[in-house]
């Protein structure tokens, strides 16, 4: 008798065993929603953990790479291609001002190992210094920058000279950049641990601390850029623009696409082959790109992140007050976290029986990175799940 195999057996048998799997296998997807083989429909509140900033299968991101695909996929870098340079002129105009040069990879670690690699070379030192609490990515340079230990330990070939300071604290920026430091690199809103945002003097304090040191400021922007705060790029919210800035995720409207943003100054501290990438900028990736900004415009996503944030961040703080596991609400626009007071697992799994699918960051926090193109009737749909689930958890705590 012939087995067959279903899709959650394949990769279980062949892939790597690197991610925490939900039992669920998505087949289809539009807008906010997934749709699993059988038809069964999920709002997703994960967003591919924050790529799907335009939307699941985005008419105008469908459209533009069905008509590149039949033109040319593939293009590398030692040749011009027209689709590239029109991606890289909408990506500038968007860019925070100054910030005028740029290159293009596949994720976000490799922005961020660029941005690293540029600082180093551009002022001819080594040491890093980044945030307690922050993610930058898991490959070997950007891994170096990243906090949490269960990400670094296993690996201890990490390059040296990263000092960590706690985020928020620019007294300890202080004391920690040196004549060594190459630069600081922040996130202006922590993403992996728990979606916390910078206090109000933070970033602009340390634009001071690193132009009286003569290093770099880098902003991460990976996962808080690109409309996803309800500005442009989270950094706007206090108005400091930093030497280089990372960005990746909904940039290519679902497709890989990473970018390294800088002054055309400090951008020409690389010469040819100092870092290339065989697939950064391929056609395919950048004409949905610029479909992605296009459509960004068009419908007002960043405003609409704005409002529709609010709305979710309404329904949440209500699910505190309502609620004694609740603990905080934190984030901006749709970058959003709800702090309970318990291991959030049972949670992501109920909801997803619910056809609601959550993320995490961290064992107590639960993220919300939805599409911009959320609805509020399926806001209201996730606020309905949460209530119930919470009021389960209040009911096993002694009156």
């Amino acid at each position: 008798m012939t087995v067959v195999k279903t899709t959650i057996d394949k990769e279980e048998s062949i892939l790597a065993n690197v991610y925490h799997r939900y039992p669920l296998t998505a087949v289809r997807g539009r807008g906010a929603s997934l749709w699993d083989p059988d038809g069964k429909e999920y709002i997703d509140c994960m967003g591919g953990y924050g790529v799907a900033v335009v939307g699941h299968c985005n008419p105008s991101v469908v459209k533009a790479v069905k008509e590149q695909a039949e033109k040319l996929i593939t293009c590398h870098g030692s040749l011009y291609n027209d689709a590239r340079s029109e991606f890289a002129e909408r990506m500038i105009s968007v860019a925070p001002p100054g910030l005028d040069k740029l290159f293009l990879c596949n994720s976000g670690a490799e922005a961020v190992e660029c941005a690293v690699k540029l600082a180093r070379k551009n002022t001819s030192r080594n040491d890093i210094v980044s945030m307690m609490g922050s993610y930058h990515g898991k490959t070997m340079g950007a891994l170096s920058t990243t906090w949490n230990q269960k990400y670094r330990a296993p690996f201890s070939a990490v390059l040296p000279k990263t000092k960590f300071i706690p985020f928020g604290k620019l007294d300890k920026a202080e004391e920690s950049v040196t004549s060594d430091t190459a630069a600081i690199i922040v996130e202006p809103v922590q993403g992996e641990s728990g979606i916390h945002v910078a206090p109000d003097d933070f970033l602009s304090g340390l634009r001071e601390i690193s132009d009286k040191n003569g290093c770099l400021l880098i902003f991460d922007e990976v996962q808080s850029g690109f409309g996803r705060t309800g500005k442009m790029w989270a950094s706007e919210h206090w108005g400091v623009t930093p030497d280089i800035m990372c960005a990746a995720k909904g940039i290519g409207g679902g497709l890989p696409l990473g970018a390294t943003f800088s002054t055309e100054e400090i951008m020409s501290s690389f010469g040819p082959g100092d870092h290339t990438s065989t697939f950064g900028g391929n056609p395919l990736s950048c004409s949905a790109g610029i479909a992605a900004i296009d459509y960004m415009r068009k419908e007002k996503l960043i405003d609409e992140a704005s409002r529709l944030g609010r709305l979710f961040r309404d329904g949440l703080e209500r699910l505190v007050i309502d609620h004694r596991v609740g603990r905080e609400v934190r984030g901006l626009g749709l970058m959003l976290a709800l702090e309970l007071r318990f291991e959030v697992k049972n949670i992501l799994f109920d909801a997803l029986k619910s056809g609601i699918i959550l993320l995490y960051s961290g064992r107590n926090n639960l993220r919300f990175l939805p599409p911009l193109v959320i609805k509020e009737k399926q806001i209201a749909q996730v606020m309905k799940v949460l209530e119930d689930l919470l009021a389960i958890e209040d009911a096993k705590i002694p009156a």
